[in-house]
């Protein structure tokens, strides 16, 4: 009989689960976990700060529709890995992030690197284990991979004491399914709900659905896009919800919200029948709820029964998957004309089109992302960091077949580096741009070395303006120019920084060179670091 302990248990569990890659940083607590991956084929990646190990986790996530797998240390290892559980939970994504913890005896005893992780993270979880028998690991995996990858998707932590991975396996058996009491959730809507809804479709003379991340995490940007087609009914999303339908598809009609498109957010006001669909209905998305119910039937659909209705009433609420709801939507037929509607949005769209007026030293930010965007690949993935690049990126990016990555809920400056890593590692065949602000890049910017270690090709772009850009913007109309903490002189040399790490690297001061200079970045063999140099003072429009 072969000898298995805890460590080896997980393993197999994770192999069971047909995970092909860990990304994390050892210490004591996780060594025996460390030691047997050794044994699989399961690539590991040393990532060089443990919140970035949730970052690339979650773009693989968002990539593979598979819980993403992170593994880190106790104490400080567990304490830095937060924020990332934290911005997988904000905005969905399934992740399995396990932790080592001191030895069971231990527990509680203030010890060398012990913190109560599973306490800790009980509010940014869906749930959380800490494993006192190692001979549960087989169950607490399969458990935990359910959870995560069901329902409204999120992360779980498992918490894993060093004596335990040490411990004896007496019996290795992993669970075929998952039964639990207290855990059910709902995929399949209410049929005579969906009765309702198209009921009032018939009805309607200006509808329109606003698409949250909540479809793409279903995967049912096919079905809703065909409804839309189907019918003519015009489309709007949330930032989560970018990508559900192209850009430039005649019936999407931009992001709605504080930094969205006022063609959109007037379309989601005017609208008689609004149809929420995977979004949660908060204040960055709908700032005054009270609007998108009066005078209008508001039907909310969403997998996590605690969304409906939580931020605003709604008049048809509807529980359930959104593909399974979409493909139930598509076995009816009723008649309608919106044809007048759709005329009307289109006028708005070209009426209302913001107009900037950027300075001709400076690259424009708008508009050397619509170039970008426009010259990447039909499947590309575009991966925006926090802060005034992520409002540009959402409102100038054009999503053609690939996909649109951000922090949305959490709003975590220094995702979109490590994001783009795990998106990557999932589809290593895929075009795949990081673009940040020089604040949110020195986040991250350790990464490089990681992208370097493990052979992962980068294309990074950094608008270069030497401010905490958002933040700046916010004290420009807020306190009259007054401004607090937003400076970043002493920011690095980008070219002796791409050099240390054996990037190539562009700098594009102004827009009279912007097609040569992306077309090089995009056509480089070659890991690239591109800085753009955007105007100081230019504001989000």
């Amino acid at each position: 009989m072969i000898f298995m302990n805890g460590a080896d248990a997980i393993i197999r569990c994770l192999e069971e689960e047909q995970v092909k890659v860990v990304f994390g940083y050892p210490g004591v607590a996780i060594c025996p976990f460390y030691n047997s991956i050794l044994e699989s084929d399961i690539r590991t990646i040393l990532i060089r700060t443990e919140q970035n190990a949730a970052h690339a986790a979650s773009g693989l996530a968002r990539m593979t529709g598979r819980p993403g797998v992170c593994a880190v240390t106790s104490g400080p290892g567990a304490t830095n890995v937060i924020t990332g559980i934290a911005t997988a939970f904000a905005d969905s994504i399934p992740l399995i992030v396990i932790t080592g913890q001191v030895n069971s005896e231990l527990i509680g005893s203030d010890v060398f690197q012990e913190a109560d992780i599973t306490g800790a993270v009980e509010s940014f979880v869906k749930y959380s284990y800490l494993i006192k028998d190692a001979n549960d690991i087989p169950r607490v995996f399969k458990e935990a991979f359910h959870i995560a990858n069901t329902g409204r998707k999120g992360p779980v932590l498992i918490d894993v004491p060093i004596d335990i991975q040490n411990a004896s396996v007496s019996r290795f058996k992993y669970p075929e399914e998952v039964n639990l009491r207290t855990y059910k959730p709902t995929v399949k809507g209410h049929a005579v709900q969906i009765k309702k809804v198209l009921g009032e479709l018939k009805k309607a003379k200006r509808p329109i659905i606003c698409a949250g991340g909540g479809v793409l995490l279903s995967e049912a940007e096919g079905e809703l896009r065909a409804f839309s087609e189907k019918y003519h009914i015009p489309v709007v999303s949330t930032m989560m919800g970018i990508g559900v339908m192209p850009t430039r598809h005649p019936m999407y009609f931009g992001m709605v919200g504080n930094n969205g498109k006022p063609y959109a957010n007037r379309a989601m006001n005017e609208s008689d029948l609004l149809i929420m669909v995977g979004a949660r209905v908060a204040d960055r998305a709908v700032s005054q709820p009270d609007l998108i119910t009066q005078g209008k039937v508001l039907v909310h659909i969403d997998v996590d029964p605690a969304e409906i209705g939580k931020n605003a009433g709604p008049t048809i609420p509807l529980v359930g998957d959104a593909r399974h709801i979409f493909r139930d939507f598509a076995k009816e037929e009723f008649e309608c004309d919106y044809e007048e509607w759709v005329r009307t949005l289109e006028r708005y769209r070209e009426e209302m089109r913001p107009r900037r007026s950027p300075r001709p030293d400076y690259v424009d930010p708008a508009a050397f992302i619509t170039m970008l965007s426009e010259k990447m690949e039909e499947d590309a993935v575009y991966v925006a960091d926090v802060g005034q690049n992520q409002i540009w990126s959402c409102g100038y990016t054009v999503v053609k077949k690939g996909k649109f990555l951000t922090s949305g809920g959490m709003g975590t400056m220094g995702y979109s580096i490590p994001a783009a890593m795990g998106a990557k590692v999932a589809c290593p065949d895929r075009q795949v741009v990081a673009v940040c602000g020089d604040g949110s890049f020195q986040m991250s910017m350790m990464e490089l070395a990681t992208y370097r270690q493990h052979g992962i090709q980068a294309k990074i772009i950094v608008f270069k303006n030497n401010y905490l850009g958002m933040v700046r913007e916010y004290q420009h109309y807020t306190y009259k120019d007054h401004y607090s903490v937003v400076d970043l002189s002493g920011s690095p040399d980008l070219e002796k920084l791409a050099e240390a790490y054996d990037f190539s690297f562009l700098r594009l001061a102004d827009m009279e060179h912007a097609e040569e200079s992306i077309d090089t970045f995009l056509k480089s063999e070659r890991s690239v670091l591109m800085e753009c140099v955007i105007d100081p003072m230019d504001l989000v429009k």
